[in-house]
């Protein structure tokens, strides 16, 4: 069981969402959030608030009747269910429904405490609102999808609940639970805001971060198969350098090549009188083998940075206006702005792209055999010319990291004025975040045919007994989901299910 307060830890996010842990609110965080509610509720009389007795975007101009503040809170809700495309992963949702959720835990947006528990239930039910992939412009926060998650918590349109899209009236029903109605200002509240953008964020982070370990774990063990010199990952060597991606990088490497009898000393095999004029063995390596900590430094230190963008994101309260009970004002604003998550999105998309380029190179190093010199080509272990290894997983292979590459386009800078040029400045925050999905997925596609061929080398040349324990215990593994091939054979099963392993394997 999580149990929440006004802030939460990234484990807990991993564990709300990835598996699907329970959620409870903390008595004393209900009390603060039932306080702003109240305060709210006295504060708001013969006053003009944005959002509850006006209209909303340029229509904050019109004056509501008090007869109809309750109807503008469903007119929100319902007028920008307008999403377009197919429904986003229900993990993606998790994570956007949790985000939620620690909006209104910071006690600063005046909803009811009712609103939270229904959250709360959806979550650890697992009732998923059936969210478009098309809709936020990121501005006035992610205001198209939101609302399709407000629809749900009202009552209608659908949801996914145990693997099937159903009616949401009727899930409700069946969990005996009470469609919100609303107070004040729920329905704008739920809408309005960073939470879909910030979900998939999340989700993307806590995925890059895996692929980057992998990343760091298949580099050693590529540089294992060429017998590579390992003074590359010293540390005296990368700290002349002084960038902390670089010198951790570079720690991490030594720590996995423990144990290793593969990796050659250079004092050992080179700084001493030789004879040769042409020397057999490659002096220095290529720069995919030899330059890991120069590449992923730089990715290991942007997917540091979107943990601290995205974990300040989703503990504060992206809402708009914000209700302050200590100060005893209502302040207007524009917390709902995506620009953070944009930006970091945007960074760490091109961050795993170079990572995945770095992998697409390492793996044509393997197959090439008049490069590498010590393996046959495409790792075929069958009859040259009549088998072909990893040949056509290559084509896979590179062409998704060209994909990659043109998705890697910044979108934080694509801003189109709309909504009568009221949001005249936009994020893109959550098409940026879709996108960066994208990326993750593709990279972890490249990343389980870079594994196959690993582990197709290390057979060929017979080297299981002097990898690193670590590595070893990984090929082992590897190799129960995909075993030694000769003949041809289809491989999508095999990368699909090396895919799933990279996922979920904690390394």
């Amino acid at each position: 069981m999580n149990s929440l307060t006004d802030t939460i830890t990234l484990r807990q996010v991993e564990d709300i969402v990835f598996r699907k842990g329970q959620v409870k609110i903390e008595p004393l965080t209900m009390k603060k959030i039932d306080a702003c509610y109240e305060f709210l509720k006295k504060f708001e009389k013969n006053k003009i608030i944005y959002g509850i007795n006006t209209g909303f975007g340029p229509m904050a101009q019109w004056r509501i009747d008090d007869s109809q503040l309750k109807q503008l809170q469903y007119n929100i809700i319902r007028s920008h269910s307008t999403g377009a495309g197919k429904p986003l992963d229900t993990i993606y949702v998790r994570a956007a429904l949790l985000a939620r959720l620690c909006t209104f835990l910071q006690a600063q947006s005046g909803v009811h405490v009712d609103l939270v528990k229904l959250i709360t239930d959806f979550i650890n039910l697992d009732i998923c609102p059936m969210i478009p992939e098309h809709g936020s412009v990121g501005a006035s926060g992610d205001l198209v999808q939101l609302a399709h998650i407000a629809l749900c918590l009202i009552g209608e349109g659908e949801v996914f609940y145990k693997g099937k899209l159903q009616s949401t009236a009727k899930v409700l029903k069946e969990n005996k639970l009470k469609p919100f109605e609303v107070h004040i200002r729920e329905g704008l509240s739920v809408t309005n805001g960073t939470s879909m953008m910030t979900g998939i964020g999340l989700v993307n982070l806590l995925l890059a971060k895996r692929l980057l370990n992998w990343g760091v774990f298949t580099s050693v063990m590529v540089n294992e198969i060429t017998s590579s010199y390992d003074d590359f990952m010293s540390d005296v060597l990368n700290r002349t350098k002084r960038h902390d991606g670089q010198i951790k990088v570079a720690a991490q490497m030594r720590k996995i090549a423990q144990g290793s009898k593969c990796l050659q000393k250079r004092e050992t095999e080179l700084f001493h009188a030789h004879t040769e004029k042409v020397f057999q063995k490659k002096v220095q390596s290529y720069y995919s083998l030899r330059c890991v900590p120069q590449v992923l430094g730089p990715v290991y230190e942007e997917v540091e940075n979107a943990e601290r963008v995205l974990m300040e994101e989703i503990n504060s309260a992206c809402d708009n206006p914000i209700v302050d009970p200590k100060t005893k004002n209502v302040y207007h604003g524009g917390n709902f702005h995506g620009d953070y998550i944009s930006f970091e999105m945007d960074k760490l998309k091109i961050a795993m792209t170079k990572q995945i380029m770095l992998c697409e190179r390492q793996m044509n190093y393997l197959f090439h055999d008049r490069i590498n010199g010590i393996l046959p080509p495409f790792v075929n272990l069958g009859k040259l010319g009549l088998n072909y290894g990893l040949q056509a997983s290559q084509f896979t292979a590179t062409s998704t990291t060209a994909e990659c590459q043109t998705l890697s386009m910044p979108m934080c800078v694509h801003s189109i004025p709309n909504n009568n040029d009221n949001q005249d400045v936009v994020s893109m925050g959550t098409n940026s975040a879709e996108i960066a999905a994208r990326v993750i997925e593709n990279g972890y596609q490249v990343m389980a045919i870079h594994v196959m061929a690993i582990i197709q080398a290390i057979e060929y040349l017979k080297i299981q007994k002097k990898l690193a324990p670590k590595t070893l215990a990984i090929y082992k593994e590897a190799r129960k989901i995909c075993p030694v091939f000769i003949d041809d054979t289809p491989k999508y099963d095999d990368i699909n299910n090396i895919e799933n392993y990279l996922k979920n394997k904690q390394i």
